[in-house]
């Protein structure tokens, strides 16, 4: 892959930002990208820049690109997004929840500059809209395979921070091994980072350690996995965010895998052609944004059916995986009988559900 450099310097300036209305049609984009981790991760990063080659080859010389990897969040990301404006960036898509208020920052200060953040809920000026994943849909079918293999009825989850996306994961995830195994206990380790294989390494480790043998993890590279391929099949886990394929069929029994390509494609094309809008976005698995990877042959039969079910279930909206009866972790109802949740409590979730111990960092 060749990477383009950021052009940066000032002498740019503001003029060739993005003049002119948000419906105003353009013979070319210029669509640059903010990542948290590497491309060559394996995982997060690694399928955002895919949508970036995608968009290359859906229009060609209408569109140029240009990308930065491995961007703390933070001061460092308010100094980047900031070159990428005076650099003619059209379109700045920051591809990780910390990136939040650096986006809104910059944006204010860039109007006709469009922004798009990733996971994110804040649209605080017109040129900023938002797009994110149903990723809990994906631990619902992961939950159910783990529920029915596991063989010590101790799985785990490998977290990186403590914000909704994260904590719904860890809540479907639980909540369906517990459908089908009522004996299942979790244990979750906090990385406190989306990147880092050494840690995440570390974490599956402790969990590994722990009896716990099926691990799930919200964590970008493959070090995880790596880990659980030493225990000579004891212990399963899954993809997250790619397909992690090089796994496959075991530890790597199946895959949440992120596509965000139509989505860049989609708001590329609607800047060239002017119907481009503000707007906030969160498709999953009936949109096609979030795939389940191959169930591989290291799954027994019935248990691949169930899993398939859950999957096609949630595809057709015949099945939501947050529907009561659920409970908060202290007991209080969260959800009756057959209510499903709604989007703004997900959007904000901050507790665990009834059954999970220990307590959610603050």
């Amino acid at each position: 892959m060749k990477r383009r450099h950021l052009l940066a310097s000032a002498a740019l300036g503001l003029g060739l930002a993005f003049s002119g209305a948000a419906n105003a049609q353009m013979d070319k984009v210029k669509a640059c990208f903010v990542y948290v981790g590497p491309i060559g991760d394996g995982g997060w990063t690694y399928q955002h820049h895919q949508g970036l080659l995608a968009v290359e080859e859906a229009f060609g010389d209408k569109v140029e690109t240009a990308y930065q990897e491995s961007v703390p969040e933070g001061a460092d990301a308010e100094r980047v997004l900031t070159q990428m404006a005076l650099s003619g960036c059209n379109i700045i898509f920051t591809t990780s929840f910390g990136y939040m208020d650096p986006t809104n920052a910059v944006a204010a200060k860039f109007p006709n500059v469009m922004f798009e953040h990733a996971t994110g809920y804040k649209r605080d000026h017109p040129n900023v809209s938002t797009y994110d994943a149903r990723f809990y849909e994906g631990r619902a079918i992961q939950g159910t395979i783990a529920g029915r293999m596991t063989q010590s009825n101790k799985i785990g989850y490998i977290a990186s921070f403590p914000v909704p996306e994260v904590i719904q994961g860890i809540n479907a995830y639980f909540i369906h091994a517990r459908k089908v195994n009522p004996d299942v206990e979790l244990s979750v380790v906090w990385a406190y980072t989306w990147f880092d294989p050494a840690k995440e390494a570390d974490a599956a480790k402790a969990l590994i350690d722990q009896g716990v043998d099926v691990i799930a993890q919200h964590t970008d590279s493959t070090a995880p996995l790596a880990e659980m391929a030493k225990t000579d099949g004891r212990v399963i886990g899954f993809g997250q965010a790619s397909d992690m394929s090089e796994y496959k069929p075991s530890p790597r029994v199946t895959s949440t895998i992120d596509n965000w390509a139509p989505y860049y494609i989609k708001r590329i094309g609607a800047l060239l052609d002017g119907t481009y809008e503000q707007a906030a976005t969160w498709d999953g698995i009936p949109n096609g944004e979030v795939e389940i990877g191959e169930i591989t042959d290291a799954v027994p039969a019935e248990v691949k059916a169930e899993a398939e079910a859950v999957r096609d279930s949630i595809a057709d909206g015949s099945y939501h995986p947050f529907t009561g009866p659920i409970n908060k972790q202290d007991g209080s109802v969260w959800l009756a009988d057959g209510e499903v949740a709604d989007d703004g409590t997900l959007a904000g979730m901050g507790f665990y559900v009834e059954g999970i111990t220990g307590e959610i960092p603050q």
